[in-house]
C-alpha cells in the first residue's frame, strides 16, 4: 500500500466500519440452510451478499448491477465468490424465508453494542424505539399469496407489500439504528388483510425475544394509543410515548378539561425568541371509558406566535411519570418520532437506495427479501455514519450522500479495491493514481 495512505485518521472503532460488518453479514449468510446440493454453481450466501452489495453500491436496478458479475472487487469487498446474474439472484432469493434474515440484524447490532456505541443513543435512561409502517410495492397485475389486496371504488384491484419498521434513535443524532422490519402481508390461509396493528404485536414480541434486557421506550403515532396495544407493551416490559389526538380520545380529553377546571394540570411556560412554548401534563388519567383501570399520563406541547395563535401542537400519553424535571425531555422524545419518516423512509427513498423501485416481486418472498437486504445495507451505512470517522470525513468533503455514492460506484468500477476503506481513503485524499486498474496485480 502506498505510504500516502498512512495519513488516514485511525480513531474510531475499526469493527464498526463497512468492511468488518460486511464480513459479519457474510458469515451469517453462510449459516443459512440451503436445500440445494452443496456443489451448486451459485451459493446462497453469494446471492444474499450480492443483494446487500446491490444496495450498498446504490445501483438503480438489477440490470445495472448485473454488469458487475465479472468484477473482482465483489470478492474483495463483499466476499462473493460468484455473482449471480439477475435471474439467478431473483430465483435464489425468492426461496429465502424472511425470518431467516432477522439474525443478521442482531449480529450487526451486537457489534454496535460491543463497541459501546449503543450508549450514545441512551435517552431518559433507556432507548427510544420508533415504529411506523410504509408501503414499498404496489401493482395492479403482479401479485403473490402474501400481497395485500385492495378493491378500489371503480372496481379495479391493486396488490401491495408493506412493512413495519422499528429503529433506535436519539433526539440529538440524525442516525437511526434499524432492527429487522416486520412484513405486513397475508399469511398462509388468511382471508383478511394483515394490518399494522397485528404486525406491531408480532414485531414487538420478536424484539423483546431478541433483546430481553434492553430498556425500551416505544414511540408511535396516534394509531397505537389503544388499550390492547398498551397492554401488549406492558406485558413486554416496554415503556411508551404514544400520540393522542382529541378526536381519537374524547373521554380522555373530557377528563382532562375537568382537571384543568380544578387547576390540577401542571403548566410550564417559557419564551423561545418570538414564540411562547408551553408544556401541560397530568398523571394518572383513564385512557377511555371501556378501560377505566388503564391509567396513563397526559403530556401536551404547544407553541404560540406573538399574536397568541397556535403554530405547533402535539399531545401524547405515556406510562412514564411526568415531572417538571423530565417533561421537556419527554416532549423531545415524543417529537423524535418524525425521525423514522425523515431519517429512515425518506433516506431510503431519496438518497440512493431506490426504496420504491421494483427490483423484483417473485412468487414467494422476493419482494420482502429485497426490502430486508436493503435495510441491512442501510443499517451498515448508519453504523459507519455514526462510528467511522473516515466515512464522515469523505461525506463532509463531498457535501452530500448522493455525491458520495456516485464516487464509491465510480471507484468500484474503475479501480482494483480490496476494501471499502481503501475507496474512502482514495476519495478523501485524491489518491486514485495509487489504485491499480482492474486486472492489474497491485502487489
Amino acid at each position: 500500500m502506498p505510504a500516502t495512505f498512512r495519513r488516514v485518521p485511525r480513531k474510531g472503532r475499526k469493527h464498526l466500519s463497512a468492511d468488518p460488518l460486511y464480513k459479519v453479514l457474510h458469515g451469517r449468510f453462510e449459516k443459512l440452510p440451503d436445500p440445494r446440493p452443496k456443489d451448486s454453481p451459485i451459493q446462497l450466501a453469494d446471492a444474499l451478499m450480492s443483494g446487500v452489495a446491490l444496495f450498498a453500491l446504490k445501483d438503480p436496478s438489477l440490470l445495472a448491477f448485473d454488469g458487475r458479475r465479472q468484477d473482482e472487487n465483489m470478492k474483495g469487498l463483499f466476499h462473493i465468490e460468484r455473482v449471480p446474474c439477475d435471474t439467478q439472484m431473483r430465483t435464489l432469493l425468492d426461496r429465502v424465508d424472511p425470518l431467516e434474515l432477522r439474525p443478521a440484524f442482531g449480529d450487526v447490532f451486537r457489534e454496535f453494542q460491543r463497541g459501546k456505541a449503543l450508549e450514545r443513543l441512551k435517552f431518559l435512561d433507556a432507548y427510544l424505539l420508533l415504529m411506523d409502517g410504509t408501503q414499498y410495492y404496489v401493482s395492479d397485475t403482479i401479485h403473490c399469496d402474501s400481497c395485500l389486496k385492495k378493491v378500489h371504488q371503480d372496481g379495479h384491484v391493486s396488490y401491495s407489500h408493506q412493512m413495519l419498521s422499528a429503529v433506535l434513535a436519539h433526539p440529538d443524532y440524525k442516525e437511526v439504528i434499524p432492527f429487522a422490519p416486520e412484513p405486513i402481508g397475508n399469511q398462509d390461509g388468511q382471508t383478511k388483510n394483515d394490518c399494522e396493528r397485528n404486525a406491531a404485536a408480532r414485531l414487538l414480541r420478536r424484539i423483546r425475544s431478541e433483546h430481553p434486557h434492553l430498556p425500551l421506550i416505544v414511540v408511535e403515532d396516534g394509531l397505537a394509543s389503544n388499550a390492547p396495544h398498551i397492554r401488549d407493551l406492558q406485558s413486554l416490559d416496554m415503556h411508551f410515548i404514544l400520540g393522542a389526538k382529541p378526536g381519537d380520545h374524547t373521554f380522555l380529553y373530557e377528563r382532562l378539561i375537568d382537571e384543568y377546571d380544578r387547576d390540577r394540570v401542571t403548566v410550564i411556560e417559557w419564551q423561545d425568541g418570538d414564540r411562547t412554548c408551553e408544556i401541560a401534563f397530568l398523571n394518572q388519567l383513564p385512557l377511555n371509558a371501556a378501560n377505566p383501570d388503564l391509567l396513563v399520563n397526559f403530556l401536551g406541547y404547544t407553541e404560540y406566535n406573538r399574536d397568541g395563535e397556535i403554530v405547533k401542537q402535539f399531545s401524547w400519553v405515556t406510562d412514564i411519570p411526568i415531572t417538571r424535571d423530565n417533561a421537556l425531555a419527554l416532549v423531545r422524545a415524543g417529537r423524535a418520532r418524525w425521525k423514522i419518516e425523515n431519517e429512515t423512509y425518506n433516506t431510503l427513498k431519496n438518497q440512493g437506495y431506490h426504496f420504491e423501485h421494483n427490483f423484483g416481486h417473485g412468487e414467494k418472498h422476493l419482494a420482502v427479501v429485497f426490502a430486508m437486504l436493503m435495510m441491512l445495507a442501510f443499517l451498515v451505512n448508519q453504523v459507519e455514519q455514526l462510528c467511522c470517522p473516515l466515512f464522515r470525513a469523505v461525506w463532509h468533503k463531498l457535501g452530500s450522500k448522493r455525491a458520495l455514492w456516485d464516487q464509491v460506484r465510480s471507484h468500484f468500477q474503475h479501480f482494483r479495491c480490496d476494501s471499502m476503506q481503501r475507496i474512502y481513503e482514495a476519495i478523501l485524499y485524491d489518491l486514485t493514481k495509487n489504485l491499480p486498474l482492474p486486472g492489474v496485480d497491485s502487489s
